[in-house]
């Protein structure tokens, strides 16, 4: 039998590219739920299934029961308010770590955490690596940049602006800016629990360093598409989060561009500074930006996304 992994996040974006690397790796998953229903998107993955959800102990501790790891790779990137941030960012990974204080615990953060002056995320995210770093037993937090590829919804939007021949781009000419796609941040996460690094906070990304205009061309290239390239004043984007704010108050779901991410988009730099994990676990990231984008326009066009 080989060991067991408790996964967090299998559901979402990232947890079913990380669910299939782990199985690759002969690990025995158990992974959280949030109700019983047929899960396609980890088709073929052979896992014990825990109902409940982050918020619950007693989900949690059957979760964690006997596991060698934990994954927590669940998160909230966005939120009505900046205080329902909380309870998923850092209190479930406070819970997780006291259930299971033998485990060797691996947290996915976000380079937003590097920043947390500048959104309530950012925070919620450096607030939950600080509850994870004083565990006495094994961990590692692993900070990922900005992540695309197949199953992604955040960035479609780019995608469908630039197939329709516009490229829009904040208006910070300097910015420089890491990314990594889907499939390599899962590989990163499965060698991280197969080859433990020291304790520590790491940051992780495809081993390059892109600007906006990077991102376009290679966003055209992938679509046979020449974009034409919009560069947005911050005042502009900073009118659009006031909008979704002014709906969220009026109860309209979350949305991704409030103003705490304008402060984000406008930093002037989340390039990776250290890429020591990396060569810790032997990652070779299998996609750079121009495979990337070519790989997940193939998925979106083949569901009919784009």
């Amino acid at each position: 039998m080989g060991k067991l992994v408790a996964v967090t996040g299998a559901t979402g974006f990232v947890g079913p590219h990380l669910v299939a690397a782990l199985a690759r790796r002969g690990w025995r998953l158990r992974i959280l739920v949030r109700r019983w229903t047929p899960l396609p998107s980890l088709a073929g993955v052979d896992a014990d299934l825990v109902l409940g959800d982050l918020s619950s102990e007693a989900a949690l501790r059957q979760l964690v029961r006997g596991a060698d790891a934990v994954i927590h790779a669940a998160g909230l990137i966005k939120a009505r308010r900046a205080a329902d941030f909380l309870p998923v960012n850092r209190d479930s990974g406070a819970l997780l770590s006291a259930l299971a204080p033998d485990a060797h615990m691996v947290l996915l953060s976000s380079l937003a955490a590097r920043e947390p002056q500048l959104s309530a995320y950012g925070a919620s995210k450096r607030a939950g690596e600080a509850v994870v770093a004083t565990r006495s037993g094994r961990w590692a937090i692993v900070r990922a940049p900005a992540v695309y590829g197949p199953g992604d919804r955040e960035t479609l939007a780019y995608f469908r602006a630039v197939n329709s021949g516009i490229a829009p781009q904040p208006h910070l000419p300097s910015a420089r800016l890491s990314l990594i796609h889907v499939a390599d941040l899962a590989e990163a996460l499965a060698l991280t629990v197969e080859r433990p690094p020291p304790n520590g906070t790491y940051e992780i990304d495809d081993g390059q360093v892109y600007t906006y205009e990077d991102m376009a061309r290679a966003a055209g290239e992938a679509l046979g598409r020449r974009a034409l390239r919009i560069s947005v004043p911050r005042g502009v984007m900073a009118c659009l989060a006031g909008w979704n704010e002014m709906r969220q108050g009026l109860g309209a779901g979350p949305q991704i561009l409030t103003q705490g991410k304008v402060n984000e988009i406008f930093h002037p730099d989340w390039s990776v500074r250290d890429r020591g994990l990396a060569a810790a676990i032997g990652l070779q990231p299998r996609y750079d930006l121009t495979s990337g984008f070519r790989d997940t326009i193939l998925w979106y066009r083949a569901k009919h996304w784009l």
